[in-house]
């Protein structure tokens, strides 16, 4: 057996995930379900770690075995592979997300009209958020693309690794990745000015130095677009001002109402026949939306999206609501998303 084999059986199955682990069979994510590849043999540990070390260059090796973690991308027979190594009880653990082949446009993954608006603007952060798995990297991407058909600007994409591929279309577009192209996304954002973009993409806001540095961008007039791992759009205002210390929220909380421009904040959800269809809310920085992040009054949020939908806003349960009523989403699956305070 070779990891490319199982990499071609989880294209072939249109998993989302391959996940390999000691002891066990490999395992493919499907739809949002887990399910184990029943004609493949259980993985010992020493073969897992030999399947896996097959794959990395010297430097990979000698970084997995010093830092216990690796990211990486990888490629085969022109599919691409989001992969993270780890330990796990001192065995080798391997999870590989597939990054489908297109890139898909706003259009293919039912994005609504605000937020083709959202990337013709000329400056402002536009984050995209939601947990692990449910297609943020996607949604970014599909915005990158469509920036890159209608504009001509310069594009500057930080991101650990690099998931998806972009062709120069009306924009030209640099893609940067993190340990090859960049030390740390600190550096690369310090950095950026001096290139002369137009947009900016960052991976992911991971730590207060590279929220802080995304925020500045986002100032100095920049269109910014980037990734949280928050549930919503109230909690995203929130998370982003809690990760300052007590004597910076305020400050933070001025910035943060001038340079915001949008959230969406989305999850995937099983359609009825098959596939994953992105539940979405919408929140977008209108001068009521910066007063409320100005007074420390983001609990009020939700209220204004529910009321703003001609506006382009829209919470998840009206999403949802929408997706029950067009046959696309069943109510068993909608429900498990809607607070519990609107059930």
């Amino acid at each position: 057996m070779h990891l490319n084999d199982l990499f071609r059986i989880a294209t072939e199955k249109k998993a989302s995930d391959l996940h390999l682990a000691a002891n066990r069979r490999p395992i493919l994510r499907i739809n949002g379900e887990l399910q184990e590849i029943k004609d493949e043999p259980v993985l010992k540990p020493k073969e897992l770690e030999k399947l896996v070390l097959e794959i990395l260059s010297v430097e990979q090796k000698e970084k997995f075995i010093k830092d216990k973690e690796l990211d990486l991308s990888y490629e085969v027979e022109g599919s691409r592979y989001r992969v993270n190594l780890h330990f796990e009880r001192g065995n080798v653990g391997f999870v590989a997300r597939i990054i489908p082949p297109a890139i898909p446009t706003l259009e293919d993954i039912a994005m609504p009209g605000i937020v083709y608006e959202f990337t013709r603007l000329p400056q402002g952060l536009i984050l995209v958020t939601g947990p692990t798995g449910h297609g943020k990297s996607t949604t970014l991407a599909a915005m990158i693309n469509q920036i890159n058909k209608e504009r001509v600007c310069h594009i500057m994409t930080l991101e650990d690794p690099i998931e998806f591929l972009f062709s120069s279309d009306r924009s030209i577009i640099k893609q940067r990745e993190l340990g090859t192209d960049m030390l740390s996304f600190d550096e690369g954002l310090k950095h950026v000015l001096r290139q002369d973009p137009n947009v900016i993409m960052v991976g992911e806001m991971r730590d207060l130095e590279t929220i802080a540095a995304t925020l500045t961008l986002a100032e100095t007039g920049h269109l910014v677009l980037a990734t949280l791992h928050t549930y919503s759009a109230a909690q995203t205002v929130d998370r982003i001002i809690d990760v300052f210390p007590p004597h910076q929220q305020n400050q933070i909380r001025l910035q943060l109402s001038m340079t915001l421009a949008g959230v969406i904040s989305q999850r995937l959800l099983l359609k009825i026949g098959g596939g994953r269809v992105a539940a979405k809310e919408i929140l977008i920085n209108t001068p009521a939306v910066a007063n409320l992040i100005r007074e420390n009054k983001t609990a009020q949020i939700n209220t204004v999206i529910q009321t703003s939908a001609e506006e382009g806003m829209m919470t998840m349960e009206q999403d949802l609501k929408q997706l029950v009523n067009e046959g696309i989403v069943s109510w068993e699956v909608a429900r498990a998303y809607v607070s519990k305070q609107n059930l």
